[in-house]
């Protein structure tokens, strides 16, 4: 898929989501996507305990050449 693909789909996510969003967006677990976040592989920003992450950063993060392969690691860690 390219870029204009995902601003498609995600076009009902606002500029800025939250980390629920980010879930919904990306068809995650909660514990997955904080981990994500943890380890700064989607750059967000942090306000009073409360993830903000910039829809073209998920975007970013799903187009990167890495994305399928941090899945299945994670989702491979978890088993």
């Amino acid at each position: 898929m390219t870029r204009q693909d995902y601003e498609r789909r995600f076009r009902t996510y606002p500029d800025v989501v939250t980390l629920p969003e980010l879930c919904a967006m990306l068809r995650i677990g909660d514990n997955y996507a904080r981990r994500l976040l943890r380890k700064k592989l989607v750059a967000h920003f942090v306000i009073r305990h409360t993830y903000y992450i910039p829809k073209e950063n998920v975007i970013d993060f799903v187009l990167s050449p890495n994305y399928l392969t941090v899945l299945n690691r994670f989702r491979r860690d978890n088993k």
